[in-house]
C-alpha cells in the first residue's frame, strides 16, 4: 500500500477514535469513559485503539488537544474577518458564545476531561500551570492591548479585562446555554456590558 495512502487512513481512523471518545465522554462520562466504551460508539475494537493510541491517558490527551484546536480555529477565523480591534473584540465574543450554543458535545467533553482527568502525579488537569499559552486568551490579550494603543479601549489591565470577557463568555454554558437564552442576545448583552466598562462606541453594525 502506497506510504500516503495509508498515513491517510491511519489519520482517518486516528480522528474516527477521538470523535467516538468525545461522544462517549458527553454521554457517560470521564470515569465510565472506558475504551471498551469508546470502541462501542466507534464499532471497532479495543485493539484497534491501543494500535493507534498508547492507553487511555494519551487518547483523553489527544481528544483534549483536538478540541482546543477545533475551537480555537472556528472561533479566531471569525474573528479575524476584521481588522479594527473594536470589531474584532465583538466578533470574538460572538464567536465564543456561538461556538458554545452550536457545540455542546464538544463543550461537555472538555468539561468532563479539564475537571476530571489526572497527571499521573495526581493532579487535576486544572490546577495544572498554563505551560502552553492559552491561543484564545492571547488573541483576545492581543486584541484588548491594540485597542488600548490606538485610544478605543479604556482599560486599565488587558490580562484584567481578558479574564473578566471569558468568565462571562465560559457563564453560558452554566446558566443553561441556548435553552436559557439564544446565543445572539447573551452575546449582544456580553458585548454591551464590556462596551460600557471600556467606554467603547461599538461597530456599527453590532
Amino acid at each position: 500500500m502506497d506510504s500516503s495512502k495509508n498515513t491517510f487512513i491511519q489519520e482517518a481512523r486516528k480522528q474516527q477514535i477521538i470523535e467516538a471518545t468525545i461522544t462517549t465522554l458527553d454521554d457517560i462520562g470521564y470515569v465510565k469513559a472506558s475504551l471498551a466504551q469508546i470502541a462501542k460508539r466507534a464499532s471497532i475494537s479495543t485493539a484497534l485503539i491501543s494500535y493507534h493510541f498508547v492507553d487511555r491517558q494519551d487518547l483523553i490527551n489527544q481528544s483534549l488537544q483536538a478540541l482546543i484546536e477545533q475551537s480555537t480555529t472556528f472561533i479566531l477565523t471569525k474573528t479575524y474577518t476584521a481588522s479594527d480591534p473594536v470589531t474584532q473584540l465583538a466578533n470574538f465574543i460572538e464567536a465564543s458564545i456561538a461556538y458554545q450554543a452550536t457545540h455542546p458535545k464538544e463543550n461537555a467533553a472538555l468539561l468532563e476531561i479539564v475537571f476530571n482527568a489526572r497527571t499521573e502525579q495526581d493532579i487535576p488537569y486544572y490546577k495544572l500551570p498554563d505551560e502552553e499559552e492559552d491561543p484564545l486568551l492571547k488573541a483576545l490579550c492581543n486584541i484588548l492591548e491594540d485597542g488600548k494603543k490606538q485610544g478605543t479601549f479604556s482599560v486599565r489591565s488587558v490580562d484584567v479585562m481578558a479574564k473578566v470577557i471569558q468568565g462571562a463568555i465560559g457563564e453560558y454554558m452554566l446558566i443553561g446555554g441556548p435553552l436559557a437564552i439564544a446565543a445572539e442576545d447573551y452575546s449582544l448583552e456580553v458585548t454591551n456590558i464590556i462596551w460600557t466598562a471600556m467606554k467603547v462606541e461599538g461597530p456599527k453594525n453590532a
